[in-house]
């Protein structure tokens, strides 16, 4: 409860929290917010304005921007999700066993991830992504590829950190098994950095997903997503730049969201603060 209470007195941590739960229902419900179909073709209608039947006018080929932002949410932020929750998972699984057994173990896992961290995730990510082809399913197969590794590192420091307390010593001499004692005494108290890692991290990976569509990588055309737009935006950018606004704006706001919610974390789950640069790697 100390934690809930120093979250509802942060009123940044609040209005993310608000906001990113809104785009969520808002990606939810798309289909029911959506005035358009967000793949429909309408050339009479390209680069209108904004009206009561456009609410934020067309793209070039007569698509109505709204609706092509709503779905957008669904490819954008919920594959962002996805990969981040499933990267989490296994880097959780990893970690703990490497956390947990040490010697060997700890040894040959540790190992395996200096070999995956030696590459910067972003040339791994398009490097896989060449080998395998664009598309959505590809990127977040490399994205895992390329990230894991590291979520394995940091969890097992925090596996290690809270598997040497008194407590976790006593419960060991008094039987309990490995397993009972990560899931009832290390996770529980793990899960807060956890989830900060994770917050800090989903804004990195909304803007992976919409940098690879942007240079054609990652989700194909018609399918609405926010880094595609911007790509079809800037074929127009000289006599409508005001396309790259939306998208733009979008991926800009939900990111800074994630990354202020992410903050307000850090400081109500009282996580000592690290170079940015190693928490983002």
């Amino acid at each position: 409860m100390g934690v809930l209470n120093k979250l509802m007195r942060d009123r940044s941590a609040m209005i993310c929290i608000i906001f990113l739960t809104l785009v969520v229902l808002a990606g939810i419900f798309a289909p029911w917010l959506a005035p358009h179909s967000p793949i429909d073709v309408n050339v009479k209608e390209k680069l209108a304005g904004i009206s009561t039947t456009y609410p934020l006018g067309t793209d070039q080929l007569g698509r109505c921007i709204f609706s092509r932002l709503l779905y957008g949410i669904r490819t954008t932020v919920f594959i962002a999700f996805i990969t981040m929750i499933v990267t989490i998972v296994i880097g959780t699984l990893i970690g703990g066993i490497a956390g947990l057994f040490r010697g060997k173990i700890d040894e040959i896992i540790m190992r395996i991830c200096d070999v995956f961290m030696s590459f910067p995730s972003e040339v791994m990510i398009l490097a896989i992504i060449g080998m395998m082809g664009p598309g959505l399913t590809n990127i977040v197969i490399a994205s895992i590829i390329a990230k894991w590794a590291w979520y394995t590192r940091m969890v097992r420091s925090i596996i290690i950190k809270y598997a040497d307390k008194n407590y976790i010593q006593f419960a060991r001499v008094s039987g309990f098994s490995r397993w009972h004692i990560f899931k009832k005494h290390i996770m529980p108290n793990a899960i807060g950095e956890i989830s900060v890692l994770a917050t800090l991290d989903a804004g990195s990976v909304i803007l992976m997903i919409s940098a690879l569509s942007f240079l054609g990588l990652g989700v194909q055309a018609p399918t609405p997503e926010w880094g595609m737009m911007l790509n079809e935006a800037k074929n127009v950018m000289t006599i409508y730049p005001e396309l790259m606004l939306a998208p733009g704006i979008a991926i800009l706001v939900v990111v800074a969201a994630f990354n202020f919610l992410g903050d307000s974390l850090q400081d109500a789950f009282n996580v000592k603060r690290g170079k940015r640069g190693k928490r983002m790697r």
